[in-house]
C-alpha cells in the first residue's frame, strides 16, 4: 500500500470528536479528530429573544439529526461565550445572551450526546487552537485576543490553557482603560468602532468611509479596508485610535505574562496587515524597556474554525488526562 494512503487510512480511523461554539451571534458544531482536524460541520445563527433554551434546541437537533445518520463520537469540547466553571462545566452567566445563568451546561452536553463532556469558556478554547495549529503555533505562552461583537483573552502555556480561580480568568475585555469606568470592549469591540463609524456619519463628515455607509446601522467595521485601500484618513485615524486604545490594553498583558507571541482574532482582525501592523507598532511604547521589543503580533489563521478546531483539541487533552 503506498505510504500516503496508508496515512490517510491512519488518520481517518482516528476517533470522532464532537466541538462545539457557543457565542453570541453563532452556534456551531463540528466533527473532526484528537489532531484538530474538522470532518463535519454545522453553522447556526443565534436568535437572542430565543435564548439560551433556542440555542439548546439547536444543539439538541443538530446532535440528534447526526445521531440518525450513524455518526458517533468519543468525548465532546466546548467553548461557551461567557465565565464558566471548566472543572463542572457550569456557566456562570451570558453576558449577550439570557437563559445561561448557572446552567449545568457540561453535565447537560454529557446526557445529551452521550459521552464526556469539557467546557471553557470560548476565547481560551480560541486561544489553545491558535497557539497548536494557527499563527502561535511554535511559540510558548501565547496570548490571544479577540475584537468582535465582545473583546476575550486567553492564554496557553505548555499546550495548556491558564486558568485562575473558578469562574474564570484573562477576562481580557473588561481591563479598565480609565478610572471611569471605561473598558477595553467600550473601545476596541467590533460594535465600539462601529459606533464611531456611525458618529461620523452624524457629525456631517466627508469621505469614503462615511460615503460607503448603508441606511440602516450595523456592521459598520467591515468598510474598513475599502476605506483604507482608498486612502481614507478618516479610516486610517479609527484604526489607529482603536489599536493604539488595543496596544495599551495588550501592554498589560505583556506585562503580566511576557507571551513568546500575541495572536488577534475576532471581526476587527478580517482588516488584515493594516489592523495587525497599527497594533504592533502602538505596543513598543505601552512597555517597559526591559521586555523590549515587545512579542510579535499576528493575525490569527484558523478564521471561523477558531474554537471548533480549540474545542477538538480540548476534549483530546480531557480523554487524555
Amino acid at each position: 500500500m503506498p505510504t500516503e494512503k496508508r496515512k490517510r487510512q491512519t488518520a481517518d480511523a482516528s476517533p470522532t470528536l464532537l466541538a462545539l461554539e457557543i457565542g453570541a451571534s453563532k452556534c456551531q458544531l463540528a466533527l473532526g479528530t484528537p489532531g484538530g482536524r474538522i470532518r463535519l460541520r454545522h453553522r447556526g445563527a443565534v436568535d437572542r429573544a430565543a435564548g439560551g433554551a433556542g440555542i439548546r434546541a439547536q444543539i439538541e437537533a443538530t446532535v440528534r439529526g447526526w445521531r440518525h445518520d450513524g455518526h458517533r463520537w468519543t468525548a465532546v469540547g466546548c467553548g461557551y461565550g461567557g465565565p464558566v466553571d471548566w472543572r463542572t462545566g457550569r456557566i456562570c452567566c451570558s453576558h449577550h445572551v439570557e437563559g445561561w445563568n448557572d446552567f449545568p451546561l457540561g453535565e447537560w452536553l454529557g446526557d445529551l450526546c452521550g459521552a464526556p463532556a469539557i467546557v471553557d469558556n470560548d476565547t481560551n478554547v480560541a486561544t489553545l487552537g491558535e497557539a497548536i495549529l494557527g499563527a502561535g503555533c511554535g511559540s510558548d505562552p501565547v496570548f490571544y485576543t479577540n475584537s468582535g461583537s465582545g473583546v476575550g483573552g486567553g492564554l496557553v502555556t505548555g499546550g495548556h490553557i491558564y486558568h485562575g480561580a473558578t469562574p474564570g480568568e484573562a477576562e481580557f475585555g473588561h481591563i479598565r482603560l480609565d478610572r471611569s469606568g471605561t473598558i477595553i470592549e467600550d473601545r476596541c469591540s467590533g460594535w465600539a468602532v462601529d459606533k464611531r463609524i456611525r458618529a461620523l456619519h452624524d457629525s456631517g463628515a466627508t469621505g469614503t468611509l462615511v460615503q460607503s455607509l448603508p441606511d440602516t446601522p450595523g456592521g459598520e467595521a467591515r468598510l474598513l479596508p475599502a476605506a483604507l485601500a482608498a486612502g481614507d484618513p478618516l479610516a486610517r485615524r479609527i484604526l489607529n485610535e482603536t489599536a493604539n486604545d488595543l496596544a495599551f490594553a495588550l501592554s498589560h498583558a505583556v506585562h503580566l505574562f511576557h507571551p513568546a507571541a500575541i495572536v488577534l482574532g475576532g471581526g476587527l482582525s478580517l482588516i488584515g496587515e493594516p489592523w495587525r501592523a497599527a497594533v504592533e507598532s502602538a505596543l513598543s511604547p505601552f512597555v517597559m524597556k526591559a521586555f523590549l521589543p515587545p512579542p510579535p503580533v499576528r493575525l490569527a489563521a484558523l478564521g471561523e474554525d477558531v474554537v471548533p478546531t480549540g474545542a477538538l483539541l480540548l476534549a483530546a487533552q480531557h480523554m487524555a488526562r
